[in-house]
């Protein structure tokens, strides 16, 4: 199972709250679209968050571990679409996640953004 690295409190949105897409740079490999993929936190939290008016991020700060799980659907590129949670800087990509699983306990892991 392949994983996707994300930083909190992206991760924390996905995992407990209604973020269902994550912004990247690159499209994932086609053969990825409709597999399951595993959520792993990143170590290193994303300083420069803000996240949307009305979200707490009341979740646990787990890091360095690997949370759940989620079916990548799609993806496709940033367009005047996916608000709140989707950046519209040009060139990105919004991988859409659904069946978002937590884990009961997070499972330590190294992770590797990018």
């Amino acid at each position: 199972m392949r994983a996707l690295t994300i930083r909190q409190p992206w991760i924390g949105a996905i995992l407990h709250g209604p973020k269902r897409r994550e912004n990247r740079s690159w499209r994932p490999a086609s053969q990825h679209i409709g597999t399951r993929i595993a959520l792993h936190a990143a170590v290193a939290v994303d300083r420069r968050a803000v996240l949307p008016p009305g979200i707490v991020p009341a979740w646990p700060d787990h890091r360095g571990a690997i949370l759940g799980t989620a079916t990548l659907t799609t993806a496709h590129r940033a367009a005047d679409c996916c608000a709140p949670w989707g950046h519209q800087e040009p060139g990105l990509w919004h991988w859409e996640l659904d069946d978002i699983h937590r884990l009961e306990e997070p499972l330590p892991c190294r992770g590797a953004l990018g």
